[in-house]
């Protein structure tokens, strides 16, 4: 069975790269318009990101008192993207591969889970801080719309639920546990009339819960080694905002930091609350809409907004497909060094 979802899923992704190859076709076809040097440091950009990404789960798991190599877990992230991408279950998907692979390595999965939804937590965080500054000089040029604001408030909502879930666990896992049993029990009569069975085990979520929390309470005895995950989520926006910086300049299109701040913040935003997975159709809409109110020409935001789209979304989606037939290929992956 597992050979079978591998296979799959390996299928998916070939099958999304063939009906979006025009699209790959046009971005290749604009990156040969910029200046080669430039691009080419964007795309060292990218991929420093995509380390970091790994940096920061190793953070985070050693808050929680386990061990992961950075590169490895480089490589997990990438993967867990890819398959967000090519098989979208509402985000489900890139998270359920993290667990999945926390089982194969013999880790906790509790503690797997845990470390998911504080980088969720973090990433929402870091993006809200950018985001203080983007409404900020849309709001300077009067360009601040009802559809930011709102999907702002979304954005805050999840991260307050995010850290109110974190809080229960800390608090009290037996009322993390009910909770969790909750969401199972609701979840289960919203799909029993199609499945005639229960879809989530409430024993397992009460179990999972228990498992969760203590992971969770390492939390409590590292208050300080927080900082050092919180610096690389916002070393990861830093960088990408850095990448935008770094395609306006490869396409000779001057623009103060100040619009690149908040076209990278709102079209972030979106990618995040976006129905699509990873923003597809939407954060190029948005982009070019921001970058237009923002008062850069309508051919100019075009090619900024599939340039750095090729950087920030194709380069890890062709990345995550080698770095999953990778991972399933070896026989054993160590925890560290990799």
């Amino acid at each position: 069975m597992r050979k079978f979802i591998i296979a799959l899923i390996l299928l998916l992704g070939v099958l999304f790269l063939i009906t979006r190859f025009t699209e790959m076709q046009d971005v290749v076809a604009i990156f040969q318009r910029g200046n080669f040097y430039l691009v080419s440091l964007a795309l060292v950009f990218q991929l420093l990101w995509l380390f970091n990404l790994g940096l920061t789960y190793q953070s985070i798991f050693s808050l929680l008192h386990e061990k992961v190599g950075a590169m490895y877990m480089a490589r997990v992230a990438t993967a867990s993207m890819f398959i967000g991408v090519v098989a979208p279950s509402g985000g489900l998907s890139g998270g359920a591969y993290l667990l999945a692979n926390a089982r194969s390595q013999g880790r906790s999965i509790g503690r797997a889970a845990v470390a998911g939804v504080l980088f969720v937590l973090l990433e929402y965080t870091a993006t809200l801080l950018t985001l203080i500054f983007g409404l900020a000089e849309l709001a300077r040029r009067n360009k601040l719309h009802w559809s930011e604001i709102t999907a702002s408030l979304i954005l805050l909502l999840g991260a307050l639920g995010l850290a109110l879930l974190l809080y229960l666990g800390m608090k009290s896992a037996s009322l993390l546990a009910r909770l969790l049993a909750w969401g199972a029990r609701m979840i289960n009569r919203l799909f029993h009339p199609f499945l005639h069975h229960n879809y989530l085990s409430e024993a397992r979520a009460h179990s999972f819960a228990f498992e969760a929390a203590e992971g969770i309470a390492a939390l409590r005895s590292n208050p300080r080694q927080v900082l050092r995950p919180v610096f690389h989520a916002i070393l990861n926006k830093g960088i990408l905002i850095g990448i935008l910086a770094l395609v306006f300049m490869a396409f000779k299109i001057e623009v103060p930091f100040t619009t690149v701040l908040a076209c990278f913040s709102i079209a972030y935003l979106f990618l995040i609350v976006s129905p699509t997975p990873a923003g597809i159709g939407v954060v190029e809409g948005v982009m070019t809409v921001a970058f237009g109110s923002l008062q850069v020409p309508l051919e100019a935001s075009a090619v900024v907004t599939m340039a750095y789209r090729g950087l920030t979304f194709w380069v890890p989606v062709l990345l995550g497909l080698f770095a999953f037939r990778s991972l399933h290929l070896e026989t054993s992956a160590p925890l560290e060094g990799k």
